[in-house]
């Protein structure tokens, strides 16, 4: 049966390096058995160092991709990543009012691992206040969540606080993740999800810079996992735990912070 294939998604800007952003979605929802899709919303000149450069997509070209997509794919579930600025932020919830393209991740980037602003400050109160309401789960980092929230977050208390902050805010599920605690051993992430029931879930911390493209690709595995059918909870499970093995398993590409090895396998996957 035509379009039966699991199809997803991600809503993004390029990465030239490969590391992140549409080329890191890519290879994991490929990875996880899930066709990918893609609507570009900026291009950067970008590597392991760092963003040289950023072009953002005129907005008329972001309204083409995505009817391009709706005329002719099955796409069930959808994220959405660097974003650039208000205008394109608007371009965006715009075309998902428009078309259902299933459960709506946001990872709501800001800042690339190098240290470049990836999104402008009025396009933070533009995700927080506009796009925010559509996620069916938003994946935010500590420096992230504290931008949308206006909290400060320290302590794991202040995570799930910051969390129930986020729900207020419109989304219906929130992944807060704490991996920017560098004075911990652990890597521990809080969920919480539409039904008040909430979680943590914990890694051992990994030694490495090379770590480029993690929130990219957690969201995208997200993703391909609710294309696939299954489960929040069960999706978001998925996701850390293959994150996690990307780093474990790690290649060195480029001088500066690396890309992950997107085609780990976990648990009764490995060979």
């Amino acid at each position: 049966m035509t379009n039966d294939f699991p199809q997803a998604l991600t809503i993004a800007g390029t990465d030239s390096g490969g590391g992140a952003g549409i080329a890191a979605d890519f290879k994991t929802m490929q990875e996880r058995d899930v066709f990918a899709t893609m609507v570009v919303v900026a291009v950067t000149a970008q590597n392991t160092l760092g963003v040289q450069d950023a072009f953002p997509m005129p907005p008329k070209m972001i309204d083409e991709q995505f009817a391009s997509l709706a005329e002719d794919l099955n796409i069930r579930a959808c994220k959405t990543g660097m974003l650039a600025d208000a205008p394109r932020v608007l371009a965006v919830v715009r075309n998902l009012k428009k078309y259902d393209f299933g459960p709506v991740i946001v990872d709501p980037v800001m800042i690339a691992k190098g240290g470049a602003k990836l999104l402008s400050d009025d396009a933070i109160a533009t995700v927080r206040d506009h796009l925010l309401p559509h996620a069916s789960l938003v994946t935010p980092n500590l420096p992230e969540a504290e931008e949308l929230t206006g909290l400060k977050i320290t302590t794991e208390d202040e995570m799930e606080k910051a969390g129930k902050a986020l729900q207020n805010l419109g989304a219906k599920n929130v992944l807060v993740k704490g991996g920017h605690f560098t004075n911990a051993n652990e890597a521990n992430d809080f969920v919480l999800l539409e039904n008040g029931h909430s979680f943590w879930l914990t890694a051992n911390r990994i030694n490495t810079k090379n770590t480029h493209g993690t929130g990219d690709t957690i969201s995208s595995c997200i993703t391909a996992e609710l294309a696939k059918g299954h489960s929040m909870e069960k999706a978001i499970r998925t996701g850390k735990e293959y994150v996690e093995a990307t780093i474990r398993n790690g290649i060195n590409v480029g001088h500066g912070h690396g890309p992950l090895n997107h085609w780990a396998k976990i648990g009764s996957e490995q060979k």
